[in-house]
């Protein structure tokens, strides 16, 4: 799949969130390596830090029906992912993280490009 299908599958998500407090709607599409698209959007909550941003919805979602970290391949966000976000990018290792800047150009990183000296969990 490409970045701008998965893109587009990210957009299509966006349609859905609940952002009544921000009205930013940001969509985003995790690809699995078996193929299978997962997809989320942001969810907001009046009590602003239970609210959840799109990738976790959808890492959340590809969670739910089994995948682990390394199960992912891919993902395209609607927007640039937060720090807190990032983290998760990095533990879930996916190879590539694409997202739409603001001025409509996309990027493609490597997570560890997006969050240098990241969390580890300890060997053993």
């Amino acid at each position: 799949m490409t970045p701008e299908e998965l893109l587009a599958r990210a957009d299509e998500a966006a349609a859905n969130a609940y952002a009544p407090y921000s009205d930013y709607h940001v969509g985003a599409a995790v690809l699995a390596r078996d193929g299978r698209v997962f997809a989320g959007a942001n969810v907001e909550n009046a009590a602003y830090p239970l609210g959840i941003c799109a990738e976790r919805s959808a890492i959340a979602m590809a969670a739910s029906e089994g995948l682990r970290p390394g199960d992912v391949e891919a993902i395209a966000i609607t927007a640039s992912p937060c720090g807190g976000c990032r983290q998760w990018l990095h533990e879930w290792r996916f190879e590539r993280v694409h997202f739409r800047r603001g001025d409509g150009t996309v990027a493609t990183y490597a997570p560890e490009g997006l969050l240098p000296e990241t969390w580890d969990l300890p060997e053993g």
